[in-house]
């Protein structure tokens, strides 16, 4: 598990999703290796044998790529996350229309918890700024916290939501519905990011259906998409 301590790391601690997935291994009599994303690397070599999957913060999921090798399956926590809170598929099938996004478009960021957002808050300005780079121009954000979630959904192209650790699988898979009664496509932070990134396929391959269903939808969506660097053509 690679697990950076930056700004958003909480002093003297791991956050939720690091600290479930741990205990979740350790329930399954998994051995765990955490190192932060520049041991990773170094790590790994020391290994006598491969992990059989590497799981990774999402904002060093690139890094994560780059220096695992293929034979090893990697992904990230927010990913287990849209696994094992909500509807992974469905939310596949959501970071497709990413690919199809343009200038001005509307999005809505929508975060379960009430935190306090710092200088280089994850949902208000990493991802922002990196779906901005990938569009190609400026878009429309607008973030909604803790318990907000509006009743109309129809303005945005898309939802993309945080993991979802402080919800439950049921709360998380009512706000899935909502998004889908509305027809808005809805994704998480993780599959978003990856996308962005261009590696989203390396992270699904651990769970088929849901890179399948990814595929499926970029397929069906293909005339008005334009594959960032890095993004196998479909």
């Amino acid at each position: 598990m690679i697990v950076p301590i930056d700004l958003e790391a909480p002093k003297g601690r791991l956050i939720l999703p690091q600290v479930q997935t741990i205990r979740e291994a350790l329930d399954h009599d998994a051995s765990v290796l955490v190192v932060k994303e520049r041991e990773y690397a170094q790590a790994l070599d020391k290994l006598k044998i491969y992990p059989d999957i590497v799981v990774g913060d999402s904002q060093v999921v690139l890094k994560m790529v780059m220096e695992t090798p293929e034979p090893i399956k990697c992904t990230t926590f927010s990913i287990l996350f849209a696994r094992n809170k909500g509807d992974l598929i469905e939310m596949a099938r959501g970071a497709a229309v990413i690919g199809s996004l343009k200038p001005n478009d509307k999005i809505m960021i929508a975060e379960a918890c009430s935190h306090h957002a710092i200088e280089d808050d994850i949902g208000r300005v990493k991802l922002p700024r990196w779906l901005k780079q990938y569009v190609g121009g400026d878009l429309q954000m607008e973030v909604y916290s803790g318990r907000d979630f509006p009743e109309n959904l129809k303005e945005y192209k898309l939802i993309v939501h945080c993991g979802g650790c402080m919800l439950t699988r049921r709360e998380a898979l009512s706000r899935i519905h909502q998004a889908q009664e509305e027809k808005v496509p809805i994704t998480n932070y993780g599959l978003c990011i990856s996308f962005s990134q261009g590696v989203i396929q390396r992270v699904l391959s651990p769970f088929p259906a849901a890179l399948e269903a990814f595929q499926n939808e970029m397929l069906r969506r293909k005339p008005a998409f334009s594959a960032p660097r890095g993004l196998k053509s479909l």
